[in-house]
């Protein structure tokens, strides 16, 4: 038995994948919707696409402005390719961008983006991006000593308990205050807390509720400790104050692995409620609304 769904798996996987990306292929390149150089229609007021093809047709409207939305995904899913991807979009359109990284340096990440085609210099020349490295050592924490468990994580200079001091790592001394934000990751950030959930939460709380003031979209990386598929993962902080949620899966199907994309959810936004088939090529990631995947899977 397990033989067999093993064997039909494989068929599925080889045969309707390759006959179901031609057909998407043909049909972008004969469509005549109106759409920008990405593949996507015109974003409703209030609203924005990635810019990633393929991914914004899983969206009825777009992703509502000034959000906090998660791109979760465990190793090799394409996280922080999904993110440049989307910063060299809309820092091209003329948004102010901001890539945050508290793992790889900043000549890496440009480095990175040039492998796909990307030239980020003529955008940070302009100052439509902006990428800077943060260690984790810069984000802490003190006891305060005030009230039981309470903690004062990077409080603001003028003793509001209710802000983080998190201006000079967002807006800077140069006063760049971003259309769009990235903040990689929440995993490296949770590690300064070990054995702290309660601080951890704390932090992330107040940087949340900072980031809905600044009115900015921010998108933060996260990869989760557990099993993405074929089990039911335990709600984290993470995804209890989050917005919305891009899933990107890397799961291995026999000898091979295959990648896919899904929108768990989208608060104030409609969406397509399947795991889309998505690509890395040379140009980036490129996605298949209309082909599912892990259709055998119950996550």
């Amino acid at each position: 038995m397990g033989q067999q769904n093993s064997q039909t798996v494989s068929s599925i996987d080889l045969a309707e994948i390759t006959s179901s990306i031609k057909k998407e292929l043909k049909h972008s390149e004969s469509s005549s919707e109106p759409s920008d150089s990405m593949g996507a229609s015109t974003p409703s007021e209030g609203f924005m696409y990635t810019g990633i093809n393929g991914f914004d047709k899983l969206l009825k409207k777009g992703i509502p402005t000034g959000l906090n939305v998660l791109i979760e995904g465990n190793a090799g899913s394409g996280k922080t390719i999904f993110a440049l991807q989307l910063l060299f979009h809309h820092a091209n359109k003329g948004k102010k961008c901001l890539y945050i990284s508290y793992e790889e340096s900043v000549e890496r990440l440009i480095q990175h983006m040039k492998d796909f085609g990307w030239d980020p210099d003529p955008l940070i020349k302009n100052g439509t991006l902006t990428i800077k490295r943060y260690l984790t050592s810069d984000i802490y924490y003190e006891q305060d000593q005030s009230r039981e468990g309470g903690v004062q994580a990077m409080m603001a200079r003028d003793s509001d308990h209710m802000m983080l001091d998190l201006e000079p790592f967002i807006i800077g001394s140069d006063g760049f205050n971003p259309d769009i934000t990235v903040i990689d990751s929440l995993t490296a950030i949770s590690s300064t807390f070990l054995g702290k959930d309660r601080h951890y939460r704390f932090y992330l709380e107040r940087l949340f509720r900072f980031l809905e003031n600044l009115e900015c979209t921010t998108f933060l990386i996260t990869e989760p400790t557990t099993n993405m598929l074929g089990s039911q993962m335990q709600t984290s902080c993470e995804r209890f104050l989050a917005d919305g949620i891009i899933a990107l899966y890397n799961a291995r199907r026999g000898a091979i692995r295959e990648h896919g994309v899904e929108i768990l959810k989208l608060r104030g936004a409609p969406h397509e409620k399947k795991i889309a088939a998505l690509k890395i090529t040379n140009e980036g990631i490129q996605v298949f609304p209309e082909q599912e995947v892990f259709g055998d899977v119950d996550s």
